[in-house]
């Protein structure tokens, strides 16, 4: 069960593995996309029939009786959800011999939610890591099989990151399914004390407040990407920033001041300037901070809300 890029890598190991036979795929429905607003299949699924693995795309799994069939049919051994983006429900949850597995994105209990690589990237944690955990009916509280740490370096996005720990929960999956198989691991209950939410991710969380210090604003740049990306306004128009770099220096510039220098631009923040690479206006294509630069017909600008109505 899952749906974006970030389970392929699961899926794969999965169905190349002979110890393993994935019987069913479960994922989202087709969605529309683009101008033309064609139905576009979920990552999953085009990967599940590139193997020739059934697929079901429930609009809804609580009360599906159709779902509730095929799992019975199937006599699971287990069930692994990769990014599904559904809860599941109390009796799909007793159907599998060993329960539903998951594939969670962070060092649980922190970061419980749809977006945990994005939230410690905003939070700006040093490390981060995967969890292989026991599904039960809360959100991500079931107890874990193991964890597996890696750093975020400081000029990693949550593409990059996603990418990273998408191919190690694999890895550990593998490892966890094995370590069932023979009988010989028992998940590890969560220590409630130190949860943390990492709930799903709003436009609005995007908007730079640029009084604050420079460092928090580079990693909510990192954190935001592909979406809804870190923006502000130039003129009234949306400016997303998409990449940028910085630097600590003590100046006397206002916060949110866009200067051109050199072959880019800098952007005075608390504490530093921070030095977008690469940045989108409304209703243009995303450029380097060079062609952006060479546009901009003063040398300095104020950046802020949208201009209103």
């Amino acid at each position: 069960m899952g749906t974006p890029e970030f389970a392929l890598p699961s899926l794969q190991a999965l169905a190349r593995c002979p110890a393993h036979q994935v019987l069913l795929v479960v994922t989202q429905p087709d969605k529309p996309k683009g101008r033309s607003l064609g139905l576009q299949m979920p990552p999953v699924k085009e990967l599940a029939l590139e193997f020739g693995i059934p697929v079901m795309q429930p609009v809804k799994l609580r009360g599906n009786g159709d779902v509730l069939q095929a799992f019975e049919d199937l006599a699971l051994d287990a069930a692994i959800v990769v990014a599904y983006g559904k809860m599941i429900p109390d009796d799909l949850l007793a159907i599998p011999r060993l329960g539903f597995i998951n594939v969670h994105a962070s060092l649980l209990p922190r970061f419980r939610g749809a977006a945990p690589i994005n939230r410690a990237i905003i939070e700006g944690c040093a490390v981060t890591g995967v969890s292989i955990m026991q599904i039960d009916p809360g959100m991500d509280t079931g107890p874990v099989f193991l964890q597996s740490e890696v750093p975020i370096p400081d000029d990693e996005d949550a593409v990059g990151l996603s990418t990273r720990l998408s191919k190690l929960g694999a890895g550990k999956l593998l490892e966890v399914l094995e370590k069932l198989g023979q009988g010989g691991m028992t998940a590890v209950p969560q220590d409630e004390s130190r949860a943390t939410a990492a709930p799903m991710l709003t436009r609005e969380e995007g908007e730079i407040d640029w009084s604050r210090n420079v460092r928090s604003i580079h990693d909510l740049v990192r954190g935001l990407v592909p979406w809804p990306c870190a923006y502000t306004f130039l003129d009234g128009r949306n400016l997303k920033i998409m990449k940028a770099s910085f630097v600590l220096k003590d100046h006397d510039r206002t916060f949110g001041s866009l200067h051109r220098e050199g072959p880019g631009i800098t952007i005075a923040c608390a504490g530093g300037l921070l030095l977008p690479e690469m940045l989108q206006l409304e209703g243009r294509k995303a450029m380097d901070a060079a062609a952006f630069a060479n546009g901009l017909q003063k040398k300095e600008l104020l950046l802020g809300k949208a201009r209103p109505f």
